[in-house]
């Protein structure tokens, strides 16, 4: 009976009788043994493919583990190896087996983000700050390295060095052989002053034109001399902020005297380059006219996703797009009345110089076809006002009134009230509205001013009439700004509030007419459309027709003009 001691660790029984009638001579099963230290507390024992496997405290759950197949699958015979002795249990060398085995298990650098404060967290930072005095400690220091330096050159020889050295001229410096200058050459005094200077000037926003002169260097009497002979010729004010001059300065006898101006060239406007030139001691001026085509540009194209992106693809100016929407928008709504495939027509000032220079301007004609609809506007002034009319001559449309008196509160509403003065119940013809003296009051719509002056219990009283039938009336102004037969806008001061007439304290007493009987004001729409006629809106039309008749830039017409 053969037994196989592994210290006290395992034992190996007997095995079973089919066990023992394998032959020498068949193949043998190759068995690992692998020891784990996890330990087994107690003991047992227990029949594993045929065999006695028995385990006491201190042996690993697993003991082998087999590369042939097990016991009664083909092989006759059985073999058991080991890959090393295991030590006694309580030596040194188990003792140091569980420590090893502890120091693997522990995490020498954990994260030093995370756990904060535990005891692996401080265990890592332990770590860190012995590995850094360690780095710190078998650094090689940083002390400078020593090196060679070259004797200092003195005499002849450095005089030949510096000459052939990379210097500044007036130290001697050339790439060619030369001696540097001795004692026999002299410094100058003073440096030599160049005969002329050519320098540019830039005109700025806000600027005078004699101001940038003088900083380029031309004195004060001068440039208001030079400023003077421009301004016999073109208005200074045209010289747009941006203007390059192109200035010549002279000689001059002292360094403390300012340089003579000997020319000056600048582009005073589009179709004009001003010359002045030094003739004789005294300064001429050259005109030089240039050619400028002034035909509009028109520009049509599909609406698409956006108004603004398809007419500014198509090349129209960003300032004269702004204007075409707000033109439009004030017909059409701009996210119902227009669709994708609406297409616009837009004509804006062009001036193109014979130089190559072009200046857009204004926006003439804003256009809109949608499928059978065509919206044509042409800005028109009427009264003083500029408006945007339909090819029909009707103007924009504008809202309800503006309140009289900016920021006022009402004190008294329209219809029956006891008087305040009278002492009896009156009917209250129009709405008071409280504010202090000498506060603007304002025309709530355009009209004209059929009577201003002293009016009995109203005080200075100012009539308006409006269109549709409509007018207003302001009484107790401390002054009047306005006479009988003045065209007021929206929003035009008119008078200033005051207590004159039957007042117990500075207001403004507001009242409506219509079709010359007094109506609540509140219940009045001033909104309305300026309307042209008789020969005003002949020359309306024919300049809508002449502006149709501009050629599209860069092809023919694609929209219909009707």
């Amino acid at each position: 009976m053969n037994r196989i001691f592994l210290g006290h660790y395992l034992t190996l029984l007997p095995p079973f009788p089919e066990i023992a009638r394998f032959g020498a001579k068949q193949p043998i099963v190759k068995l690992t043994l692998t020891i784990r230290r996890h330990r087994i507390v107690g003991s047992q024992a227990k029949v594993k493919d045929g065999a006695w496997l028995c385990y006491s405290e201190g042996v690993a759950k697993s003991l082998f583990q087999r590369s042939q197949p097990y016991f009664g699958q083909g092989g006759p015979a059985s073999a058991l190896s080991i890959s090393q002795s295991v030590p006694e249990p309580g030596s040194w060398a188990e003792r140091l087996l569980l420590v090893r085995a502890w120091a693997e298990e522990v995490d020498w650098v954990p994260d030093l983000g995370a756990d904060i404060g535990s005891f692996v967290w401080l265990r890592g930072t332990i770590s860190c700050a012995l590995l850094c005095a360690l780095a710190i400690t078998l650094s090689p220091g940083f002390d400078r390295l020593p090196g060679h330096s070259s004797a200092a050159v003195s005499g002849d020889a450095w005089e030949e060095t510096r000459a052939l050295s990379i210097a500044p001229q007036a130290w001697g410096g050339d790439t060619g052989r030369r001696m540097a200058a001795n004692d026999l050459v002299l410094p100058l005094g003073e440096s030599p002053e160049r005969p002329t200077l050519d320098l540019t000037a830039t005109l700025g926003q806000g600027d005078g034109f004699a101001r940038v002169l003088q900083r380029a260097g031309v004195g004060g009497a001068e440039a208001q001399q030079v400023a003077s002979l421009v301004a016999g010729v073109t208005t200074l004010d045209d010289i747009k902020p941006g203007t390059v001059m192109k200035l010549v300065l002279g000689r001059r006898l002292k360094k403390t005297d300012a340089r003579p101006l000997d020319a000056l060239a600048f582009r005073a406007r589009l179709d004009l380059s001003l010359a002045l030139v030094r003739e004789g001691g005294r300064m001429t001026v050259v005109q030089t006219p240039i050619a400028v085509d002034r035909t509009p540009l028109r520009i049509q194209g599909r609406v698409g996703d956006s108004i603004y992106r398809a007419a500014r693809a198509a090349g129209a100016p960003p300032t004269a797009v702004e204007s075409y929407i707000r033109a439009i928008a004030s017909k059409l709504s701009l996210s119902n009345d227009i669709g994708a495939d609406a297409k616009f027509d837009i004509i804006v000032e062009q001036a193109r110089a014979a130089t190559g220079e072009v200046e857009y301007g204004k926006l003439l004609y804003a256009g809109l076809l949608r499928g059978n609809r065509n919206t044509q506007l042409l800005q028109w002034n009427i009264g003083g006002r500029s408006e945007w009319f339909e090819a029909s001559g009707v103007g924009e449309r504008r809202g309800g009134m503006t309140q009289p008196v900016d920021g006022a509160r009402q004190t008294s509403g329209y219809g029956m009230r006891f008087h305040p003065i009278l002492g009896y119940n009156r009917f209250h013809q129009g709405i008071d509205f409280g504010a202090p003296h000498g506060t603007p009051i304002r025309a709530v719509t355009d009209g004209m001013v059929v009577s201003a002056g002293r009016r009995g219990g109203n005080g200075n009283w100012v009539k308006i009439n409006h269109a549709g039938n409509l007018a207003t009336s302001y009484s107790h102004m401390s002054r009047i700004a306005v006479s009988a037969g003045n065209r007021v806008l929206q929003g035009e001061v008119i008078g200033y509030v005051g207590s004159t007439g039957l007042s117990t304290g500075p207001h403004l007493h507001f009242e409506t007419y219509k079709n010359g009987a007094v109506v609540n004001p509140k219940a009045v729409s001033f909104t309305g459309a300026a309307l042209l006629s008789g020969k005003e809106l002949a020359n309306f039309r024919a300049r809508l027709s002449g502006l149709l008749t501009v050629p599209l830039a860069g092809g023919s017409q694609t929209v219909a003009s009707r």
